[in-house]
């Protein structure tokens, strides 16, 4: 009966308010102890060589809360952070994983921001992943934790590191002005919205990019998801064909990102994880990023996804691509073949 009532909990947690419900691979540990847990990472970190293995099936089982808690005890017992405590013990990719895991999905989510915007250039394509894929609850979350680590406001520093368009689309995303879903449909303004992205882009020469943002960053999911059907009523291109056309660089990605997370975000993130692992020299980078900041979120999901879109599963994908310690750690994220 507890396991019916603890199942229903989780049910309701999901649900409660406007809340996606959540696809996690990585849930709380049963029979929990963070004392054992953080005496355990301290002998395999204090093992000549190091015990990766142990740090691995602890860390990647254990929820964000529960490593919370043993990064409590570890501090206790050992007398140093058990972040530091990793750095020193890991290196590469399995460090760069284990590391992210120490934090909260909003925590890390606001650290690789910050990092693709740190130093000299920005690093786009993280940006436009993040912004764009992320929901409104989630970009919300995010800008309260980056203040909170980094003493500054992600829209100024988004303004400050990027420029023209791309920075006009990027800023309008950030600010999170995207209407919450509604119970009502309402067609006229589905209808006139289809005929303004139209009008604004394959109608006339040059783009009306300000109508693009102004739309794509202000509606919410379902009504968008409702004009790009109705926009093939009035262009002779669906909205990605019509994006290609009217669009280039940087902008053009972060607007394909957006009308495909709209239409199905977990596709979006699988298909990029297929992207990463194929491309030469798998982006590892890429790949762990989605892995960490979707394992409690609904990386499950994404599996299924994966699955159906490229025929095999993410667990035999990322066996196949990736090695060593790193790998492993990953197939753990992963929570198992479909």
């Amino acid at each position: 009966m507890a396991l019916v009532s603890e199942f229903l909990g989780q049910l309701t947690l999901s649900y409660g308010g406007e809340e996606e419900p959540k696809f996690p691979t990585v849930v709380p540990a049963r029979d929990f102890d963070p004392e054992k847990d953080a005496t355990r990472i301290d002998n395999a970190i204090k093992t000549k060589g190091v015990d990766e293995q142990t740090v691995i099936d602890i860390l990647t089982r254990r929820s964000t809360e529960q490593r919370r808690e043993i990064a409590f005890e570890y501090e206790r017992i050992a007398k140093k952070d058990l972040s530091v405590a990793l750095k020193g013990a890991l290196s590469g990719s399995l460090e760069a994983l284990l590391l992210g895991l120490m934090k909260s999905t909003a925590q890390y989510d606001a650290s690789e921001l910050k990092a693709s915007m740190k130093g000299l250039g920005t690093d786009e394509e993280t940006l436009i992943e993040m912004v764009c894929s992320r929901n409104n609850e989630e970009l919300l979350e995010i800008k309260r934790v980056y203040k909170e680590m980094f003493k500054k406001e992600l829209d100024k520093e988004v303004a400050g590191d990027t420029s023209g368009d791309f920075a006009k689309l990027m800023l309008a995303l950030v600010q999170t002005k995207r209407d919450e879903p509604s119970n009502v449909v309402d067609y006229e303004k589905i209808d006139e919205d289809a005929r303004c992205l139209y009008e604004a882009g394959v109608q006339r020469k040059g783009t009306d990019v300000a109508v693009w943002i102004s739309i794509m960053s202000q509606r919410s999911v379902p009504h968008l998801q409702k004009v790009f059907e109705r926009y093939k009523s009035y262009s002779p291109y669906n909205m990605k064909e019509s994006i290609r056309k009217e669009v280039k660089g940087d902008l053009e990605k972060s607007f394909l990102t957006l009308v495909e997370c709209f239409e199905n975000r977990q596709l979006y993130f699988a298909n990029r994880l297929n992207e990463a692992m194929k491309s030469k020299g798998a982006k590892e980078k890429v790949v762990t990023r989605i892995m960490v900041s979707r394992c409690e979120v609904d990386l499950m999901k994404i599996r299924s996804e994966f699955k159906k879109t490229h025929k095999r599963t993410l667990y035999q994908t990322i066996a196949e691509h990736t090695k060593g310690d790193y790998q492993k750690a990953l197939l753990s994220l992963c929570g198992g073949d479909d």
